[in-house]
């Protein structure tokens, strides 16, 4: 039997894991070691390893790395926590195959941990690009750790073998996260109002902003051009709660006062992803800079405006327009979104990243790949020659 570790920060990601780790659970083949981290283990954040444990999955480890500080003081020593705490997991249970995905700075420490003790490592949405945070970086350093690499994009494909991964090491799987279109049972508008306290007599913005942490000065300014804008609509606003990046409570704290001050907008700590979806579904528009408006809106149909540099590089769908901070650049990108013409084109529209069956093909990988010498020792692929072979 084939031990499969994966490692969980985030309500984010543990969205996107979910048909991967059923699928794992129901294999007979495979075990499961989840490892959860992060955000997942703090209040401030909803303490959403419980929602790991309501889901019925058992947990190995979990890994207390997240100071209490949005400062960069603060994230840097969440780092060397993180470090910490997963050397000393890994010291304790070592998986046959370490899985881990994107790029947060949680992610990281639980990669850069795991390489003293040679455990091989597969890297899910690898080769994107995030110009506007830190997280750029730490997603291309993830890389040239990992063994294994789930794109969701053939152009994600070469830029990791540009990175010098050897081509047969690199699989082209989807976006993983739209495998919960198949199974998660969407909440009608009742129901979401009657389980989140929602008012959604008509359909809302949904407005996710998550710190730009390479304009970290900027945040305060770049909230509140959003905040005008949201007003000037005079549409019902709901609100999700940005990642634990720098600044992060800085917006949190911006919009929970916008939303004391304005009867018709709402905030909520943590959807999970039933609640999350259903709410695109019945959304007007998603405003922001958040992933999910560039990877799983487009399943939905959709409009998004996306706000800023935090996703620029990302390939988009014709559903997501792009604007600048200002609020005049904002409010113009959300009329353009509302009007029926602009849904109407969305009509026929597909999903760039995937139609839902990346689970399997990440499996099938999983339990086929040969752990050999070949397999652990990385050779760096030359775009000027053949370089490795499989």
């Amino acid at each position: 039997m084939r031990t499969i570790g994966v490692v969980s920060v985030a309500r984010s990601d543990y969205g996107i894991y979910l048909p991967l780790l059923r699928a794992i659970t129901k294999d007979p083949e495979l075990n499961l070691l989840l490892f959860v981290s992060g955000m997942h283990l703090s209040p401030e954040f909803g303490s959403t390893v419980n929602e790991i444990k309501n889901d019925g999955f058992e947990i190995a480890a979990e890994v207390e790395s997240l100071l209490s500080s949005d400062t960069p003081e603060g994230i840097s020593k969440s780092i060397g926590l993180g470090i910490i705490g997963f050397s000393q997991t890994f010291c304790k249970m070592r998986p046959d195959i370490l899985v881990v995905l994107g790029d947060r700075f949680e992610m990281f420490a639980a990669v850069v941990a795991s390489v003293p003790f040679k455990i091989p490592i597969a890297h899910i949405h690898g080769g994107e690009i995030t110009e506007g945070a830190f997280d750029d970086a730490l997603r291309h350093s993830i890389t040239k750790f990992c063994h294994l690499h789930f794109v969701s994009t053939q152009r994600y494909a070469e830029r990791v073998i540009q990175l010098g991964e050897a081509p047969w090491r690199v699989h082209v799987v989807g976006a993983l996260s739209l495998d919960n279109l198949k199974s998660v049972k969407l909440l009608n508008k009742k129901e979401l109002g009657d389980k989140y306290q929602l008012e959604l007599k008509q359909p809302p913005l949904l407005v996710t902003f998550h710190p730009v942490t390479l304009e970290v000065e900027q945040t305060e300014w770049q909230v509140r051009e959003l905040l005008y804008a949201l007003e000037a609509t005079k549409m019902p606003v709901v609100f999700t709660l940005p990642n634990a990046d720098t600044a992060g409570r800085s917006i949190t704290r911006m919009v929970r006062n916008f939303v004391d001050t304005h009867s018709s907008c709402y905030f909520v700590n943590n959807f999970g992803t039933e609640g999350y979806f259903s709410m695109m579904a019945v959304s007007a528009a998603m405003v922001g800079n958040s992933s999910s408006g560039i990877i799983e809106a487009g399943s939905f149909r959709l409009p998004v405006v996306n706000i800023g540099n935090r996703q620029r590089g990302r390939i988009k769908g014709a559903n997501v327009i792009d604007v600048e901070y200002n609020k005049e650049s904002i409010i113009k990108g959300i009329q353009e979104v509302l009007n029926p013409h602009f849904r109407k084109s969305l009509h026929n529209l597909s999903n760039l990243y995937g139609s839902g069956n990346s689970s399997d093909k990440i499996l099938k990988v999983l339990k086929q790949i040969s752990i050999n010498d070949n397999f652990l020792i990385k050779r760096f692929h030359d775009l000027s020659c053949e370089g490795e072979e499989e």
